[in-house]
């Protein structure tokens, strides 16, 4: 691909995925919540989701998604009902943990599992890929080259942004080190996970 297109498309990508949305909101609270050290397999899973929207507009495939909407419904609101378990975990974890502790991780299946609801049931992600990309990237001429070109440059600009968020998330969570910290810090990430679940749910 010519690298002016390359260019537009990662400068909309980064104005469309830098906004906070609900995927940064869930993954800023985790890491409030939780800490930074196990939420790889959320990230990853955010990451591969968003691949799954560019190859589908990239491969003609918007079709298969009006086709089968019930089925990303059904996602859509998965990712819901996970956001908001979550925040009721948040809501309700205890803060006794000692100086250095942090509270047990959930399994990594888990945490792709929800950030994967949580990508692929994201209404600003799916019209990012499916309405807006078509405006700035001629689509029918990508070529198999183009697309991993395309994904490459997607790669790069999400991994810059969402690490970006971590390790603002990771540094304010050094400041929450008293028993009452701890409780503030879980009921913000709990409120704000709902947020995200909301956010999502409305749309």
């Amino acid at each position: 691909m010519e690298p002016t297109s390359l260019l537009i498309f990662a400068g909309a990508l980064l104005v469309a995925a830098g906004s906070p949305g609900p995927s940064i909101a869930a993954l800023v609270a985790r890491v409030i919540s939780k800490g930074f050290r196990d939420v790889l397999p959320f990230l990853v899973a955010m990451w591969i989701g968003e691949a799954i929207w560019l190859s589908l507009a990239v491969f003609g495939l918007a079709f298969v998604a009006q086709s089968f909407h019930l089925a990303f419904v059904v996602v859509k609101w998965l990712g819901v009902a996970y956001l908001v378990y979550l925040a009721w975990k948040m809501w309700t974890a205890p803060v006794e943990a000692r100086e250095g502790e942090m509270p047990r991780q959930d399994s990594a299946v888990r945490l792709f599992a929800a950030g994967m609801a949580v990508t692929l049931g994201n209404p600003k992600i799916m019209m990012f890929y499916l309405a807006l990309l078509p405006t700035i990237i001629d689509l029918a001429s990508v070529t198999v080259v183009g697309w991993l070109e395309l994904t490459l440059t997607m790669a790069a600009v999400l991994v810059a942004i969402d690490l970006c968020w971590v390790f603002a998330a990771a540094h304010a969570r050094k400041l929450l080190r008293s028993q009452q910290a701890m409780r503030i810090a879980n009921r913000v990430s709990a409120t704000t996970m709902a947020g995200a679940a909301a956010a999502i749910a409305v749309r």
